[in-house]
């Protein structure tokens, strides 16, 4: 099996979707690796680390598309990339198949078969491929770091001759993976954090995290999905959601949001009149940017100034940690990969639930229904 890792094609993207490590281990099953030049300088790793991994190194991206069997990648390959692809080749990586299914399409006439990591099933033995849950730690600690860089505050509570200084406030909105990055790294920096989640069972890790958990009487309403996920909520459930949130961003010096629903527009959480109400200074960190952002203001991309609040919208904010961001991302895929490497040759057993459950196409099929009924929507 041949496997080639190339440079992202992005320009906001720093990471890499294998590392060093990563060619090692496929090395080791009898895979043959090549590496565009150049694909790793951001994320620390340079041809040479690579050459010592076990790969080679290679000038001609078109060389590498026409030839490689297996293509892991970041983000999904720009079309121009995908209609040069070997047909029948497998691509793996954050592919958005539920948000853009028509920018797959080219690669799908190619008779390629797809592998999307935003849909590896959370189940306990794909736990180790778990690639979003792995970005999402990523963005939840950088947001803090983010925030606490712009804020015109100390984050810890000081004494000081000149008298005490009080502790920033950070209100976290959403308490997945990176909701519970950013309250242990708030947390860490010495602020008081208070969070908000719709799943009431959220609430004991928040509180074992030292932060207050803003519970919401939701009526007993079903707001998680058999994959551990949020649920979308009535209009009515959302707006008592947001009365509460209203009522404790007038508060918060920093308000992190991280709410998003796989394949939906993320969940207006923070409304305008609520922004109008929060003290200047004070900042938005929207992490649910690239789906559309919790917060009305959100712009995604950019950053705004908003009657003296600082709404940011980060569209891809693992990237700004590269290193860290592609070694864990490159584990995801090393471990995906096993399943469907065998003894140097491409095996994919469409038995297996972890593969079965991240497929988008299969031999330029969509097998996919969510993702069919999402490009049927899209036409």
């Amino acid at each position: 099996m041949f496997v080639a890792i190339l440079k992202e094609a992005r320009p906001d993207e720093t990471r890499v979707a294998l590392t060093p490590d990563g060619v090692k281990a496929l090395a080791a099953k009898g895979a043959t690796v090549a590496v565009e030049s150049g694909a790793g300088l951001h994320s620390g790793a340079s041809d040479a680390d690579y050459q010592a991994a076990g790969a080679t190194i290679s000038t001609s991206r078109d060389e590498l598309l026409a030839s490689a069997d297996v293509v892991p990648v970041v983000n999904a390959l720009p079309t121009a990339d995908q209609q040069k692809l070997k047909s029948g080749s497998v691509m793996i990586g954050f592919l958005r198949p539920l948000d853009e299914p028509a920018a797959l399409e080219a690669a799908i006439q190619r008779g390629a078969t797809l592998f999307s990591m935003e849909l590896v099933p959370r189940i306990t033995r794909a736990q180790s491929m778990d690639a979003l849950s792995s970005m999402a730690t990523v963005a939840g600690y950088k947001a803090v770091i983010l925030a606490a860089d712009h804020l015109p505050k100390l984050f810890p509570l000081l004494m000081t001759a000149a008298g005490t200084i009080p502790p920033a406030k950070v209100l976290v909105l959403g308490a997945g993976v990176a909701g519970l990055q950013a309250i242990a790294t708030a947390r860490r920096l010495g602020a008081v954090v208070e969070a908000y989640d719709v799943r009431a069972a959220a609430g004991e890790q928040v509180k074992s995290l030292g932060a207050k958990f803003l519970e919401v009487d939701l009526g007993g309403l079903q707001t998680e999905d058999k994959g551990g996920y949020a649920k979308e909520l009535s209009p009515e459930a959302l707006e008592l959601g947001r009365q509460a949130i209203a009522r404790a961003a007038l508060f918060a010096d920093v308000v992190i949001t991280t709410a998003q629903v796989p394949g939906r527009r993320a969940p207006l959480m923070i409304p305008a009149a609520a922004v109008n109400d929060m003290r200047p200074g004070s900042i938005i960190m929207d992490l649910a940017a690239p789906a559309g952002g919790n917060c009305e203001l959100t712009q995604p991309g950019q950053t705004i100034d908003y009657r003296g609040v600082t709404i940011f919208g980060p569209l891809n904010i693992a990237a700004e940690m590269p290193v860290h961001a592609s070694m864990l991302y490159s584990r995801n895929l090393s471990n995906f990969l096993q399943l469907i490497l065998k003894n140097g040759e491409l095996k994919i057993d469409r038995a297996d639930e972890i593969i079965a459950g991240s497929c988008v196409a299969f031999g330029g099929e969509i097998v996919n229904e969510r993702v069919a009924a999402a490009l049927k929507a899209s036409a």
